[in-house]
């Protein structure tokens, strides 16, 4: 059983996850953010590799990205940055990265520091599902690995079925098709897509993601599915605001 596993044995309602950049605003802030995370009461933490060529990413993490790429953040860095926080960290970390990532840094490697670091839960957007299922699926299990998919609404319910088979932790659940960032209040479209889903009665749990910004959204989200994540939000509050501040962005969402 993997650490969301395990984390949904405990709580399946009302999950708040965080995503945040490793390296930004500062190249020693990973660690802080993630304690910082943790004492606010974070259900699980969506760590962000920066990354030069984004897919789903928008404005805001993308100049995080920029930014902690600038700072001389590197995969090195970062697993040395987890690895020291392994032993007092007891948020379950969820890492999320791109393919070409883990190919240059060569898979079983990136692999085996994940483990190292006690991290188990991967999320990797532009991983093909025929890849998955011809390649990564043995490589993962082999490491112990959990990989997240992600679903759009227009992701036939085929493929939903198909994945919801694989998935041994949550669905995430892309609450648009577009790239990450605030959007204002959910739109009834939308609405209209997460009750789909949810009516589908999937075996996995769903956490919503893309457009989650503060209480409302939050809560709304969570209406449809066990949790959701705030990404764009929080980096722009951070940016502002430093790493000092983590709680007061957080109290209010699940005060």
């Amino acid at each position: 059983m993997n650490s969301i596993q395990e984390l949904f044995r405990k709580k399946d309602k009302n999950l708040l996850s965080i995503y945040f950049t490793c390296g930004y605003p500062k190249l020693d802030d990973t660690l802080k953010v993630i304690s910082g995370l943790e004492k606010s009461g974070v259900d699980f933490i969506e760590v962000g590799l920066p990354y030069s060529d984004p897919l789903a990413d928008g404005p805001t993490i993308q100049e995080s990205s920029q930014k902690a790429l600038e700072n001389g953040v590197n995969l090195d860095i970062i697993f040395d940055q987890l690895l020291s926080i392994k032993e007092t960290n007891k948020t379950p970390l969820v890492l999320m990265g791109y393919l070409n990532q883990l190919l240059k840094y060569g898979e079983d490697r990136f692999c085996k520091k994940m483990i190292v670091c006690g991290i188990d839960t991967l999320i990797i957007p532009d991983l093909p599902m025929v890849e998955f299922e011809n390649h990564y699926q043995e490589l993962f299990d082999k490491y112990g690995i959990t990989n997240i998919f992600l679903i759009t609404p227009q992701t036939s319910e085929e493929r939903i079925r198909k994945i919801d088979a694989y998935s041994k932790a949550f669905i995430y659940v892309v609450a648009s098709s577009s790239i990450t960032g605030a959007k204002g209040e959910i739109s009834s479209n939308q609405i209209a897509y997460f009750e789909r889903i949810k009516a589908m009665n999937l075996q996995s749990k769903l956490i919503i993601g893309f457009g989650i910004s503060d209480k409302s959204t939050f809560n709304t989200a969570c209406n449809y599915a066990h949790g959701a994540i705030i990404g764009s939000a929080f980096i722009k509050n951070l940016g502002m605001n430093g790493v000092d501040k983590i709680n007061d962005f957080i109290k209010p969402i699940i005060s």
